[in-house]
């Protein structure tokens, strides 16, 4: 079974989906002549605005609905195994990626709105969706396909590695509270947001996410400011290491390419483009045109990637805690990293971050886990799939999960496939929505 589901993971997750992914990422930064530069500053403003025209679900709450499911513990722990495990270099390639990361975020975005659907009085979309409306009939059952690797995702990485994480992290700081304890009271977290109904996730994202990122942010920038004198240094390990691992980790990393591999693939799992679920939260929103919400989709990688996930990989140069390169130690080397500065506060900090984006990452995958088995089973399938989720955060709490990791990145690396089709499919359509919002705006 090991065997099996390491080949699958090489498949998946090697080289040819990594070249996959970056080609979709430069085709599409192509057809939107660069939005991701041009359209960047036009984001910030739109998201710090924060209204929505008409009413309705707002920008920045569908954005926080998909930065929930986002930011997670890959952004405290996924950083600091790239850089075990690729090298400070692998910082660099985590950021390259991202660059044509925000193109495709945003072309997920803005397709969503342009082919969501009314159930009710809900509004839908995603990948499933637009293959439906647009792609060829010998594609369609491509979006039957997407929703049960979505439905089997959001049990596996969007719920019980991450109440794992959660356990793991209070255990590291009182080894003697029970797992079992601890599932409960997420159960009860978890299914009091459920009772709430689907629209109850955006408002606790909209509360949660900005606060918890801020504070997190501001701990790092303080923690920076006591290593100031080894912030040039960290920059000089990251851009050598990108090229020349074996001159900054003396030997124990000494190729390239692996720091390229390690830096590409830890960014997707960070940021999450390429696998369309992001689209599903940001389709909701109530906007004047699709472009204005895929400006939201840049705004999500860049504070995601460029802001959470830099932050983390400074902590971690610039502490002078000693990497064990060659070995995933990545959760123990965030804690040291972080304690360096915070003493006995450190495993405290990086305990409760990860508590903190592991709920927010249940609650945003499950959201997505919803709508895809809504559109497998019917709006009837709500119910059911909230007592599971439920069910699952009790089972996630004691159950040893790296088997369950492997088991639900292969099936994440299964769902970027038909999504990347369909985003290279509609790019002409992606091209003319960049093309008119654009027109518009210049004649304001």
């Amino acid at each position: 079974m090991a065997r099996i589901l390491d080949w699958l993971y090489g498949m998946l997750w090697g080289t040819p989906m990594l070249v996959l992914m970056l080609g979709v990422g430069v085709w599409l930064t192509a057809c939107t002549r660069f939005v991701q530069l041009r359209l960047f500053p036009q984001a910030v403003r739109r998201f710090l605005r924060r209204d929505s025209p008409g009413g309705g679900v707002s920008p920045f709450r569908a954005l926080c609905t998909a930065l929930a499911a986002t930011v997670g513990t890959g952004n405290l722990v996924g950083v600091a195994g790239a850089i075990c495990l690729g090298g400070p270099g692998a910082v660099f390639w985590m950021l390259f990626f991202a660059f044509f990361a925000m193109a495709v975020k945003f072309a997920e975005a803005a397709l969503a709105v342009r082919f969501r659907q009314r159930q009710g009085s809900e509004i839908v979309g995603g990948p499933m969706y637009m293959i439906r409306s647009r792609l060829p009939a010998v594609l369609q059952p491509m979006a039957g396909f997407y929703c049960v690797c979505g439905v089997l995702a959001s049990f596996g990485v969007g719920n019980l590695t991450q109440v794992n994480a959660i356990v793991t992290g209070v255990q590291s700081i009182r080894p003697e509270i029970s797992p079992v304890a601890i599932g409960l009271l997420l159960t009860v977290l978890v299914g009091f947001a459920f009772w709430k109904g689907a629209d109850s996730i955006g408002g606790i994202a909209e509360k949660l996410i900005p606060y918890a990122a801020s504070i997190y942010f501001a701990l790092c920038l303080f923690f920076l400011f006591r290593r100031a004198w080894l912030i040039p240094k960290a920059f000089h390990d990251i851009f050598t290491g990108a090229f020349s691992p074996k001159a900054v980790t003396g030997g124990l990393i000494g190729s390239a390419v692996r720091a390229v591999q390690v830096g590409c693939s830890r960014g997707v799992f960070t940021h999450e483009a390429g696998m369309g679920t992001a689209s599903i939260a940001h389709a909701s929103a109530q906007v004047d045109h699709p472009a204005e919400q895929g400006m939201m989709g840049l705004v999500e990688v860049f504070l995601d990637t460029f802001v959470i996930c830099t932050m983390t990989a400074l902590v971690i140069l610039c502490s002078g805690v000693p990497i064990s390169y060659g070995t995933d130690s990545g959760g123990a080397l965030t804690v040291c990293a972080f304690s360096a500065v915070y003493s006995s506060f450190g495993k405290i900090i990086v305990a409760a971050f990860l508590a903190c984006f592991a709920y927010a990452t249940i609650l945003g995958w499950s959201l997505y886990g919803l709508r895809c088995a809504q559109f497998l089973f019917g709006q009837k399938a709500a119910t059911a799939f909230f007592v599971l989720q439920t069910a699952a955060v009790t089972l996630g709490a004691v159950l040893k999960t790296p088997t369950i990791w492997k088991m639900a990145e292969i099936v994440n690396g299964l769902m970027a496939i038909p999504n990347l089709i369909t985003l290279s499919f509609l790019s002409p359509e992606l091209r003319k929505l960049t093309n008119s919002y654009t027109c518009e705006t210049s004649r304001r």
